[in-house]
Order: C-alpha cells, then sequence, then structure tokens
C-alpha cells in the first residue's frame, strides 16, 4: 500500500498544474484528477482500477493544520460531482483508501479526449458540522 502513497506524492509533485488544494477552516483539501493510465499495472489492481486513457480518477485527502508540521490526515465525509461544458452532472462515488496514517479518497469515472470537468467537493472533516466546498477543472486528453 505504500506504493500508493508513494506514488501519489510523485503525481502530485510532477503534475503540479493539475493538483489543487484549497485552505478552510484549518484544513487543507488537496484534490486532483488524473487518467488512470497513469497508475501502475499494482496501484490499479491494488485499488480495484480500471487503467485506461478514457478513465479518471478524483483523489481527495484532508489534511488539519497542525503549527510547526506538514499537518495531520483526518478523516472526512467526502461529497463529489463533476458537470460538463453543456451542464451535464454526475455524482462521483467517493470511497476511503488508508495507508498507515494516510487517508484518502478516490472516485473513477469516464473522460472523453478534450473533455473539460468542473468538479464541486464538500468536505466535512470528522466532529466538524460545516461543510467546506472545493472546486477545480480539468481538461482531459485521451488521445
Amino acid at each position: 500500500m505504500r506504493l500508493f502513497t508513494a506514488f501519489l506524492f510523485m503525481l502530485a509533485t510532477s503534475v503540479a498544474s493539475a493538483e489543487n488544494s484549497t485552505k478552510e477552516n484549518g484544513y487543507t483539501i488537496h484534490h486532483n484528477a488524473i487518467t488512470t493510465d497513469m497508475l501502475t499495472p499494482e496501484i490499479a489492481r491494488e485499488y480495484g482500477l480500471i487503467r485506461s486513457r478514457n478513465r479518471a480518477m478524483l483523489n481527495v485527502s484532508v489534511i488539519r493544520e497542525v503549527d510547526g508540521t506538514t499537518g495531520q490526515p483526518v478523516e472526512a465525509e467526502v461529497r463529489a460531482s463533476s458537470t460538463n461544458i453543456i451542464g451535464q452532472q454526475r455524482r462521483l462515488k467517493m470511497r476511503e483508501i488508508r495507508e498507515g496514517n494516510a487517508i484518502y479518497y478516490i472516485a473513477d469515472f469516464l473522460v472523453r479526449n478534450e473533455e473539460q470537468l468542473n468538479f464541486h467537493i464538500d468536505v466535512k472533516p470528522e466532529g466538524q458540522y460545516t461543510w467546506i466546498p472545493a472546486t477545480f477543472s480539468q481538461t482531459f486528453y485521451t488521445d
């Protein structure tokens, strides 16, 4: 499982333009989306994902800000949806992945070449009563 954490860290640093974060109420919500053909076969198999240029994965993590540290991963309720440029919306089924102290929420879905999706994510960290909204856009190239 540490492969997944290492892969996501490498991906976040190498694909900086596709990685976004939202800071609010003492939390940082990291969110990104990639096509699943970027995953290694081992990682895809481990997490039950199909590797394909026409499939994408949304990855969300919730970090509580802690002074003097890089923060602490926390459990959260995560809801996500995507909307294309003609307004078609789809809900994304998020599932939790745990690796040691790391906690990720992922969903996979179909994409088309040059499809631009606007993502809306709502996160409610464990023990909190309010939702934190996050949005970002991503264009997928599959050819």
